[in-house]
């Protein structure tokens, strides 16, 4: 686990080839088909070193849950296993993470029509005013969930909407997730001096535009089924930091340089969300990506003797 652009796949594929592993994504903007460049994906000669699984499951215009992350990861995870092989899970989405290893609670499913209700409120008012809305019906939620978080925001109101109790309260009644077969070691690969981390996302990001990110996001543009949508940025898969800054710079609002800052915040902001979350877990071992690199590989190292 780690946040964006701590070195988790290089990481992964390094350890899933010193223990015979294969690496399990657990990260929601891997699992659309067309998102590459701008969401870090495992490239062709890093997939043809290590087997990934959960990624390219799905089309960007088309939903996917956390629900159907853990059915599908946890079927990936017994057939690794029934090979022989290592299972190593490697992401920075901590629901996935969680609906996995801890379950969910079992709230109301989305429902399309309340859901695009929401989105037009949000155009009309902006996603900060949405957000006031939710401190007024769940604070507690609202204290957690940024004000641009448009798709958290979305969900936790679409909840309170269907069944009349705050999202908050349904996450209190997490049943616990069926179990894996295996033990789980739970590491988190995070700089501890937060500015190396932002060095790290803004040299990415340049790296991601220098191969092609923005022709990426042309491609992305170009298809039908995006081309058409009443409102392509409500899509889960564009909401992934980079793609929309990106939509929106092609759309003509704002220049290169201001497309570039917002995408490097953007990531940054998600970063500290993740940080934020990683702190709540309970039973993580931390390594600093520079420092404890020896430690990391010898924790895992003993954790994988029979």
């Amino acid at each position: 686990m780690g946040p964006t652009a701590s070195g988790k796949t290089a990481l992964a594929l390094e350890l899933a080839q010193a223990h015979g592993g294969e690496i399990v994504s657990v990260d929601s903007a891997l699992v659309y088909r067309g998102l590459d460049i701008g969401a870090a994906k495992p490239d062709a000669g890093e997939q043809a070193r290590v087997p990934h699984h959960m990624l390219d499951l799905r089309e960007p215009w088309q939903a996917y849950s956390a629900a159907e992350f853990a059915t599908d990861a946890r079927r990936a995870i017994d057939d690794i296993l029934a090979r022989g092989r290592l299972p190593v899970l490697a992401g920075g989405t901590g629901l996935y993470f969680r609906a996995l290893l801890d379950g969910l609670s079992d709230m109301p499913m989305a429902d399309p029509a309340i859901r695009a209700a929401l989105a037009a409120e949000a155009a009309a008012i902006g996603w900060p005013a949405m957000h006031a809305r939710l401190a007024e019906v769940d604070p507690e939620a609202a204290a957690r969930i940024h004000a641009t978080d448009a798709q958290r925001i979305q969900r936790a109101l679409e909840v309170h909407r269907i069944s009349g109790r705050p999202i908050s309260a349904w996450q209190r009644e997490r049943p616990a997730a069926p179990g894996l077969p295996c033990r789980v070691q739970r590491l988190v690969v995070a700089p501890v001096d937060r500015s190396v981390l932002h060095a790290r996302i803004a040299r990415r990001f340049d790296a991601m535009l220098a191969a092609g990110f923005l022709d990426e996001v042309r491609r992305l543009r170009a298809l039908p089924q995006l081309r058409t949508h009443p409102a392509p940025l409500d899509l889960p898969a564009l909401r992934a930091v980079g793609y929309r800054q990106a939509w929106e710079y092609l759309d003509g609002s704002y220049d290169a340089e201001g497309f570039r800052e917002r995408a490097i915040a953007a990531t940054r902001q998600l970063a500290k969300r993740q940080y934020t979350w990683l702190r709540g877990e309970p039973g993580l071992q931390w390594f600093d990506p520079a420092s404890d690199a020896r430690a990391l590989r010898d924790t895992v190292a003993a954790a994988v003797q029979p």
